[in-house]
């Protein structure tokens, strides 16, 4: 017994408080999974395994190809929001920073512009066809005027 008490004693409080945390937290979650198992409806109904989006039945049965812009899209989105969310918390401890914020600011604004020129140097932002095509074609002119 006195092993166990000097066990608790020596660890710390930190360490119970973190341990009680992870304890609670899978306790939690085992509660919600076995009440939904036991609580849950067991309906074995032919249109439960259909798909139902936004309160309308899928018009078709495959699944729905999205192109690679779309992804792209989603990862200037998701840059650019964090980029919105590091300069908000910048602008709150504005004063408390000082000028050595602001230098950091700085930097991280010039390297986001860097990032967009670059992006838009390779085409990446290039979103029709016809771009794309004109793109192509300047490169194009450009290696045939450097191998002569």
């Amino acid at each position: 017994m006195d092993a166990i008490v000097a066990l608790i004693t020596r660890l710390g409080p930190e360490f119970w408080s973190t341990a009680l945390y992870v304890v609670a937290v899978f306790a939690i979650c085992a509660i919600m999974l076995i009440g939904s198992a036991l609580l849950g409806g067991k309906s074995q109904a032919r249109a439960r395994n259909e798909p139902f989006e936004s309160g309308v039945v899928s018009a078709s049965p495959e699944r729905l190809r999205l192109s690679a812009k779309f992804y792209l899209v989603a990862m200037f989105f998701v840059i650019f929001d964090v980029e919105a969310l590091f300069l908000y918390a910048y602008a709150v401890s504005a004063k408390e920073v000082g000028w050595m914020g602001w230098i950091e600011v700085a930097v991280f604004i010039f390297i986001l512009t860097a990032s967009l020129v670059y992006l838009a140097r390779i085409g990446a932002l290039d979103w029709t066809p016809h771009q794309k095509k004109r793109r192509a074609a300047r490169i194009a002119a450009q290696a045939a005027g450097k191998s002569e």
